[in-house]
């Protein structure tokens, strides 16, 4: 199963760009938008069963909105 065609993911809460699911270096997951740079907080895990617990999380963050934005003024 592949993580990236399960999980679907809304456009942008604050500019509408492409959410984009991303997994660093191994031990968490975050989205962030390739527009804008707003992102979700990171989810960590240790396990292969937790993974993919980590990447729904983040991915039903960013769909409900609970997204951070770095720079407000742009």
């Amino acid at each position: 199963m592949d993580i990236y065609e399960e999980l679907r993911l809304e456009d942008c809460p604050f500019c509408g760009g492409a959410g984009l699911l991303e997994e660093e270096n191994g031990w968490c997951w975050y989205v962030m938008c390739m527009d804008c740079g707003s992102q979700t907080a990171e989810c960590s895990y240790k396990t292969p069963e937790e993974r993919l617990e980590a990447a729904r999380k983040v991915a039903h963050l960013w769909n409900i909105g609970k997204v951070m934005r770095g720079n407000i003024s742009e």
